[in-house]
């Protein structure tokens, strides 16, 4: 088990991630029709949700794969998969980081077509859609991992 050494952190409201999910709906416009969509579990789900509502895409499902344990790397199990080879399906994740993930949804779905919202260095060439990149050492922490709570000033996080 491998754990991030994550060393900068990157939070994602609400209202960011909402923003970012309807921008990738918007590069994705062109590159259908899609007969469904396909969320990666679980961070998928919610920009999944928002994409299959703007591209009124009504087949929603999920690929169930567990890989982290809060910022733990294990090996990734499938936990529900999908049949066929992905024809016409859009797959939907949060994030492609070191692209363990997005290997394994690959070859289960090769011919499905791979959007996230995120994409680092290591990951990016698996995905064929993305909207923003992300160095290989930030952590980003989306709102449904987070709570309002005080911050402590970046001076004081910044070893000089």
């Amino acid at each position: 088990m491998t754990t991030k050494s994550a060393q900068r952190t990157f939070p994602v409201s609400w209202e960011e991630l909402h923003r970012n999910a309807k921008a990738l709906a918007w590069r994705l416009l062109d590159s259908g029709p899609f007969d469904g969509i396909v969320a990666i579990t679980r961070g998928g789900l919610v920009p999944a949700a928002i994409v299959a509502r703007e591209l009124e895409i009504r087949l929603v499902d999920t690929f169930c794969v567990a890989t982290y344990d809060d910022r733990s790397m294990g090996a990734p199990t499938i936990l529900k998969g999908i049949e066929g080879d992905g024809t016409g399906l859009l797959i939907i994740d949060d994030l492609v980081d070191t692209g363990v993930t997005a290997r394994l949804v690959r070859g289960q779905l090769p011919k499905a077509h791979f959007a996230t919202i995120y994409a680092k260095p290591a990951g990016r060439p698996l995905v064929d859609t993305f909207i923003t990149e992300v160095s290989q050492d930030t952590w980003i922490l989306f709102p449904w991992d987070t709570e309002p709570q005080s911050a402590v000033p970046v001076a004081k996080q910044v070893q000089r």
